[in-house]
């Protein structure tokens, strides 16, 4: 994918004086309040924000799956507010990961795909993290890191991570630091990776930190594949659980109908990709898929049972969210990448009862831009103009029909393991629009009566005005989008 030479347009000077000057801003302020003023502030709120790693929206218990059990996401989902239409916008690790940490679109932070590892994200770019401890926060990031050199280079005071996309479950290697520095890797043995990441999160908890707030971040590499199981898990499942075939499973022998060429020869097709091994059959996906949520779920239960223990979980903001979503056997597919529902659907919840009634449900189309904001605000720090998404915190007092109306999505990683085309789309409250950039080819929904996206309208007679409109549109959201040079050595 080329990139605009347009990406003068996010400089440093302009990041700087809507993000971190911003933050600098509120520092000097509150190093120069008068300690009188600081104590009739209300008491900031810890934050703890749990990512899960391709966990779709509806592989929860509370969303209505009939497998799986999930106590602990489901008690934050039901004690706090529950988005039923939450997506990422770019349905791959890495990216999805800078986003969310940014609150900027693939195309202005410049990590598009999960190539390059090793470069770092622009320094001008802040995390939300970076504004939170600006503003006296501490803050640590324990887990599956992978963004572009793991954001190792910004400060944490606690960091215990890795930047494996995925095979990192057996005999796991972590980064430990403190303070801004960070060790050298580290292999640690018979242990499985998401236990030993809580196991080091609860220590960090338990560690003096006065009366500052802190924001941790858990987030986990199950189920990624190869699906590696805790010991534990090994028979979950084993007792004639039974995995719906979705409709679509069998799509691929009546020749995909409506899907063009760019869908149909990509690669992510279960029972015949020899390079997935655990891709073999829909049940053994499933089920080893469904596991390793499960015990996602248990991990994130010993952090709330810890926090209800010291009696500061009502004191904490709880988020619980996905990088991107994945399929389990629509049109025979895993993995995600495309636009397609399964992949870019993601569960989101928050559970902070000083702000958020229980058993809030919501229906806006949320982002993963608007979690950078959200923590912010969740925080009482300054949101910076820079940021593409925005703070979902006035949802839970309130609907709003004109919260977003429509979003931009754009996937570019080519080649890849999977062989899906590189495409952008446009997703509205009642339509998608796809279009895979190197074909020129489309796909077009009305999500209204096809939920299922089986039936493909493009270049039908009857939504030509639509089409063309649509089409508009996209290049609109995609235009008002800064683009950002990749680096010379990416």
């Amino acid at each position: 994918m080329k990139i605009d030479e347009r990406a003068g347009a996010t400089t440093r000077r302009e990041f700087m004086q809507g993000g971190l000057a911003v933050a600098g801003t509120l520092l000097a302020s509150q190093m120069g309040g008068a300690a009188a003023a600081a104590e009739d502030k209300p008491k900031r709120p810890n934050l703890v924000f749990f990512f899960g790693e391709g966990q779709r929206a509806n592989a929860l218990s509370i969303a209505g799956n009939p497998v799986l059990k999930t106590p602990n996401q489901d008690r934050i989902a039901r004690e706090g507010i529950r988005f039923q239409n939450a997506f990422c916008t770019n349905a791959l690790c890495a990216p999805a990961r800078a986003t969310t940490l940014t609150g900027l679109y693939s195309r202005s932070t410049g990590a598009l795909s999960n190539e390059h590892p090793n470069v770092p994200l622009p320094s001008d770019i802040p995390l939300f993290t970076d504004l939170l401890h600006e503003a006296g926060y501490e803050v640590a990031i324990l887990g599956k890191v992978h963004v572009r050199n793991g954001v190792e280079e910004r400060y944490w005071d606690y960091y215990f991570g890795h930047n494996a996309p995925g095979n990192n479950y057996a005999n796991p290697f972590f980064k430990e630091g403190r303070k801004g520095k960070i060790g050298p890797e580290k292999q640690y043995h018979n242990v499985y990776p998401d236990d030993l990441t809580v196991d080091r999160a609860l220590a960090w908890l338990e560690e003096d930190r006065g009366d500052k707030p802190f924001c941790l971040l858990v987030w986990f590499v199950a189920p990624h594949e190869p699906f590696f199981r805790p010991r534990r898990h090994l028979d979950l499942y084993s007792d004639g659980v039974v995995i719906p075939k979705p409709a679509t499973f069998d799509d691929d022998l009546k020749g995909y109908p409506g899907k063009p060429k760019s869908f149909v020869e990509a690669t992510n097709k279960i029972g015949t990709t020899p390079e997935h091994p655990a891709a073999g059959s829909l049940e053994g996906l499933a089920k080893d898929y469904y596991a390793g949520i499960v015990a996602v779920d248990e991990n994130i239960g010993r952090v709330l049972d810890y926090l209800e223990r010291k009696h500061i979980l009502d004191d904490t903001a709880v988020v619980a969210g996905s990088d991107h979503g994945f399929f389990l056997g629509e049109w025979r597919l895993f993995d995600k990448r495309l636009m397609h529902e399964p992949s870019i659907r993601v569960p989101l919840a928050i559970r902070y009862p000083k702000r958020i009634a229980a058993e809030t449900v919501r229906n806006e189309m949320v982002l993963d831009t608007d979690l950078a904001p959200t923590f912010l605000d969740l925080a009482g720090a300054p949101i910076p103009a820079h940021l593409q998404g925005k703070s979902v915190l006035p949802l839970a007092k309130a609907p709003d029909p004109s919260f977003r109306k429509e979003w931009y999505y754009e996937y570019y990683e080519w080649p890849n393991p999977e062989g899906v085309a590189p495409h952008r789309g446009i997703r509205t409250e009642r339509y998608k629009l796809i279009h895979y950039v190197e074909r020129n080819e489309f796909e077009l929904y009305d999500l209204a009566g096809d939920p299922g996206e089986t039936q493909n309208l493009y270049g039908q007679p009857q939504v030509l005005s639509l089409q063309q409109n649509l089409l508009s549109r996209l290049e609109k959201l995609r235009a008002a989008i800064p683009e950002r040079k990749a680096p010379e050595n990416a």
